[in-house]
């Protein structure tokens, strides 16, 4: 993720014992949004942006657990969880639930990652009500009725089946096996053709009642609703979990396999790549320097070094990246692309050359410079809608930067030194990688590490 606003911070007492702290979301006037943090009665936080200009709100949360709260030989709970949640709820069944969220234009959805089960809620104003009452039964009081659970794990096997005939997918999953082998990083968040099956309706309302808590919580809303009143919804959506959750402690992790390449045959025309190592923690003073330069390198712009060279100048590949993941346990730099069978060796060697080249000389002036416009111009161009800046705060909040984050960031960026770019490059980029590539790749062998 990226980034958020400055601490004006003013406390005052709202009504029914809701605590504000308001803060402008950005600088410029054009979006002069203010953020406040409220506190429900029940003692619930939430970010708020009240926008009463568009009489709709986007409310995201985040708890806390995700697929590596997954019991052992059950790979795949978080996410069967995830995709049942609105499958019924109360006294209603599945069919009757989609029927009032469709009646009224409710969107409701939940998913989950490593380390996170999500949902997103989404509501014309007039419907607020009954949008939350919805929400309380999907978290209180799911149904998981047999014949949904049957109909929900067809599809997640049909997921499962695809993926292991992609050679994106093939590639990925083998690079997150090989790196967090025996760590809950590298098992599949979908689950697996063994594991799905084995998966029970005892095991979904476990994994519900131990993950699903108020302190593991993060909420954002946004939208045309007041503290206030966003406080009487916060209780009324999630004041009846639990206080707390059960869960099961994850050891924090580096990746393994650096030197290795791995090749999975698959019958394909193309080969898939994905390759990566030790990345740059979120809290971590170097973090935004390496921003910059995962930009510089490959990180979604036209100008970047991979894109150039791999694509613009040679055309061995549609796409080209490479990315910060940051996880609450591991921290990686990760990429990837796909090219023709018979390029497949020269890709590789070119990616390996270029970020070779970047971790020994580091970054020039002018690349840092355009880097820099680029990210600071181009971020609140991204939040052009509620539902995504509701996503980023919420994603800030699992961060821990801070309210005032959105403002702080240009200065960040633009306190990013040359020297610091390319200490930063060495450090990043000079840790070796693993490299996954599925299909029938020529001049590319499997090795082991050096």
């Amino acid at each position: 993720m990226t980034t958020m606003p400055p601490a004006l911070s003013h406390c005052v007492q709202r009504g029914i014992a809701v605590a504000i702290v308001a803060l402008p979301l950005f600088a410029a006037p054009a979006l002069a949004t203010t953020i406040e943090r409220v506190v429900s009665p029940g003692g619930i936080e939430a970010w708020l942006v009240h926008e009463p200009a568009v009489p709709m709100i986007a409310l995201d949360f985040a708890f806390a657990g995700g697929a590596v709260q997954d019991p052992a030989g059950k790979v795949g709970t978080a996410n069967f969880v995830a995709s049942l949640l609105d499958e019924g709820a109360g006294d209603l069944d599945s069919k009757t639930f989609h029927a009032r969220l469709e009646r009224k234009a409710i969107e409701l959805s939940f998913q989950a990652d490593r380390d996170t089960l999500r949902g997103t809620l989404r509501t014309l104003t007039e419907n607020r009500d009954e949008a939350f009452e919805y929400l309380r039964l999907a978290l209180i009081a799911p149904r998981f009725e047999q014949a949904d659970v049957e109909i929900i794990r067809a599809q997640i096997l049909s997921v499962v089946r695809r993926a292991s005939t992609s050679p994106n997918e093939v590639a990925s999953l083998r690079w997150w096996q090989t790196a967090f082998a025996d760590h809950p990083y590298g098992r599949p968040v979908d689950g697996t053709l063994e594991s799905v099956p084995a998966i029970t309706v005892d095991d979904l309302r476990d994994y519900t009642r131990r993950v699903l808590a108020r302190s593991n919580l993060k909420i954002a809303i946004v939208g045309d609703i007041d503290a206030e009143t966003v406080g009487a919804m916060l209780d009324r959506a999630f004041g009846a979990l639990p206080a707390q959750p059960e869960l099961v402690p994850v050891a924090n992790v580096s990746p393994k396999g650096l030197g290795r390449r791995i090749v999975v045959k698959l019958d394909v025309p193309q080969a898939a790549v994905t390759f990566g190592g030790p990345g740059i923690a979120r809290n971590d003073p170097d973090f935004m320097a390496a921003y910059l330069v995962n930009h510089i390198l490959g990180g979604g712009a036209f100008s970047s070094r991979l894109y150039q060279e791999v694509r613009e100048k040679r055309g061995l590949a549609y796409s080209v990246y490479d990315s910060l993941v940051w996880l609450n346990h591991t921290a990686l730099f990760l990429g990837g692309t796909a090219t023709r069978a018979d390029r497949a060796g020269e890709t590789l060697d070119l990616i390996d050359k270029e970020i070779r080249r970047l971790a020994g000389s580091g970054p020039t002036a002018d690349e840092l410079a355009k880097a820099k416009a680029y990210l600071n111009g181009s971020f609140a161009l991204n939040l052009d809608t509620s539902s995504k800046i509701a996503a980023l705060l919420v994603q800030l909040q699992l961060d821990g930067l801070g309210i005032d984050y959105v403002a702080r960031r240009p200065q960040m960026i633009n306190a990013v030194t040359l020297d610091d770019a390319r200490r930063v490059a060495k450090r990043l980029l000079d840790g070796g990688l693993l490299v996954t590539v599925a299909g029938r790749p020529d001049g590319v062998v499997s090795t082991s590490a050096d």
